[in-house]
């Protein structure tokens, strides 16, 4: 059932790799918690076992948001069982989710990103994809996924935009500015043409490792650790920080909010609200220095 499951997120659904790993994470944690309690069939479980399942995540002291994603996940599963009448009822489907932790998104200040972007050595392959990944994902906000699926042609140099294959596969167009323009020619011409001799076949995937083969999700993780590390500076980076700094700033002097939502490639304006939270400060000062009686 959970093989079968995950097969429709990947045909149907056209959900990325990530996503449904992460699917199939949290259906094994209901998995194992039903071995626990001896219920020997996913059609066995009953609104009573889901609110267990529930209480016992909330005694782990799993995050209100990771609890939530996983009642969505099985939501959906049993969903989808019902649908193909391999179960007779859908028990999570009048369970609550926890209410949200709102928590304003973390980003990066500008001293901050100029810090990173002063640590590659641009002089070797790996420096200049390394400044190439920092450039790219602070100018677009583009998610680490879409990043790594990246190809060469994805990039327009005259137009200087990036074609950007979001969830779903749902695409958009991203332009970029000259920083970006210049780390990713350079990484092009010199970086990746040496690193793409290390491997004994062809590939369009925009970043290479040190073998020449795909860089991964993971690999640029990694990659933005080790930058951080060189800055000396006393901070913890994901690459979805880079995301947030993106928007953060974009607002912070004076974008639409409509706009950054396209660049985001976010579906409801309500997702990429959450950045206003952190525009306050710059909300306050305009009003104190443009307001009559401020």
């Amino acid at each position: 059932m959970l093989n079968s499951f995950l097969e429709y997120l990947q045909i149907e659904k056209n959900y990325s790799q990530y996503t449904i790993v992460c699917y199939e994470k949290d259906i094994q944690i209901f998995i194992d918690f039903l071995t626990g309690e001896n219920i020997k069939s996913l059609n066995d479980v009953t609104y009573a076992d889901a609110r267990n399942f529930l209480t016992q995540l909330h005694e782990k002291q799993y995050a209100k948001r990771s609890i939530s994603r996983k009642i969505s996940t099985l939501r959906s599963f049993y969903r989808y069982l019902h649908r193909e009448e391999l179960v007779s009822e859908n028990p999570f489907v009048l369970v609550s989710s926890p209410k949200k932790e709102h928590r304003n998104p973390r980003f990066l200040f500008k001293e901050e990103m100029e810090a990173l972007f002063q640590v590659c050595d641009v002089s070797t392959p790996l420096g200049q994809r390394n400044q190439a990944i920092i450039e790219l994902m602070y100018a677009t906000g583009i998610r680490v996924s879409e990043c790594a699926s990246m190809k060469l042609t994805d990039i327009d140099f005259s137009a200087q935009t990036v074609l950007v294959t979001g969830k779903g596969k749902k695409q958009r167009y991203v332009p970029f500015g000259s920083y970006a323009k210049v780390a990713l020619q350079t990484y092009i011409n010199e970086g990746r043409a040496h690193l793409h001799e290390k491997s004994n076949s062809y590939t369009n995937t925009l970043f290479l490792n040190y073998r020449g083969t795909s860089l991964t999700v993971r690999g640029i993780r990694l990659i933005l650790d080790k930058v951080v590390k060189q800055t000396a500076e006393n901070i913890h980076i994901t690459p979805h920080m880079f995301r947030h700094t993106f928007a953060t700033h974009l607002l912070n002097e004076g974008a639409d909010l409509r706009a950054v939502q396209e660049l985001l490639g976010h579906e409801h304006l309500s997702t990429t609200q959450i950045y206003t939270h952190v525009t306050k400060d710059r909300l306050k000062a305009v009003y104190m220095n443009h307001h009559p009686r401020a």
